[in-house]
């Protein structure tokens, strides 16, 4: 898998976008919408939505590699000059440990990795678009397929019904969610008058689907710039903005949403990151917690694997709510 990165990284992310517009051509075809017509619909908003971010965002890239090494100078100046007003009280830590082992301004670098990886997987974006359309094609005519391939009252379609339906609901309410904190994560940061609000909104609607440690990882560039920019007050109210944001919808209206069921331990979490984002690169992190999230929810649609979903689950003895065929959600 790691060495067919170049193909498998687009294919995922298309069939992350395929996920995510189901249930809006749903709801077009609902309303007597053709098949054909709505889906290039979802595509002519998937394509003028992801050009207007890419638009957006690149140029506040561009901007910010360029000022990458003020940022980093001005980052190691405030951490010297903090270690030095300890030694001036009496704690006395050498110059080499501050270098060595505390060096905040790797995590501008990482950033700044991280969005370029994710840049090059936009040269890819008219593959991803043509792969998207083909597979909403079949989503259209997929539960006819099994429905003739395997019967109507065979539990095997009951399975995949349910797997799908599930994985379609977790997936669209996980971007809504990771949505509206990028959204609030956007507003605060212009508030507080950080540069490159629209970059750090960015990466807090991505890192939102990497639960626990994802809003810890897309506060740290924030906070850090703002520590450098505007003083150690920005910083602290641009970490109580994101504590407050992801408490409001990562600890409280998601679970509620979403259920707490669908959830994965920490050390899951974890692990994940580092299996996908060393087989897929920065995608692979970015779509690391859904790849498993959809692992898991593949083992609990059948009683013989539900042991191995309640090893992956946060809390033990919570079931995942499975969404019967016969509810007959559009989601």
């Amino acid at each position: 898998m790691r060495a067919a990165q170049t193909i498998l990284v687009p294919f995922l992310l298309s069939v992350f976008l395929a996920v995510v517009a189901n249930p809006l051509m749903n709801w077009l075809r609902r309303h007597r919408v053709p098949t054909s017509l709505a889906i290039l619909m979802v595509v002519i908003l998937f394509f003028g939505v992801g050009f207007g971010i890419g638009a957006l965002v690149g140029t506040s890239l561009n901007e910010f590699s360029e000022s990458l090494p003020y940022y980093q100078d001005r980052l190691q100046y405030k951490t010297t000059e903090f270690f030095e007003s300890l030694d001036s009280r009496g704690l006395n830590i050498s110059d080499r440990i501050i270098t060595e082992y505390i060096n905040p301004a790797a995590a501008m670098r990482l950033t700044s990795r991280l969005l370029s990886g994710l840049t090059n997987v936009l040269s890819d974006a008219m593959l991803i678009l043509i792969t998207v359309v083909f597979m909403l094609l079949e989503t259209a005519i997929f539960r006819q397929k099994m429905a003739i391939a395997f019967g109507t009252s065979e539990p095997l379609v009951d399975r995949f019904n349910t797997f799908f339906t599930n994985i379609n609901r977790y997936i669209v309410i996980k971007t809504l969610t990771s949505l509206a904190t990028g959204i609030l994560a956007f507003i605060w940061l212009s508030i507080l008058g950080v540069d490159y609000a629209l970059l750090w909104a960015l990466i807090t609607f991505l890192f939102n689907y990497i639960p626990n440690i994802g809003s810890i990882m897309a506060s740290i560039p924030p906070i850090l710039l703002a520590l450098v920019q505007i003083g150690p007050w920005a910083a602290f109210f641009t970490g109580l903005g994101y504590l407050a944001i992801n408490t409001l919808i990562g600890s409280i209206i998601e679970p509620r949403v979403m259920g707490r069921g669908l959830g994965l331990s920490t050390l899951v979490v974890f692990l994940s990151l580092l299996f996908w984002g060393w087989v897929l690169g920065p995608v692979g992190m970015i779509l690391s917690v859904p790849l498993t999230m959809t692992l898991k929810i593949a083992l609990s649609s059948a009683e013989e694997t539900m042991w191995l979903s309640t090893i992956l689950d946060a809390s033990p003895g919570i079931r995942i709510p499975m969404v019967n065929d016969d509810t007959k959600p559009e989601g």
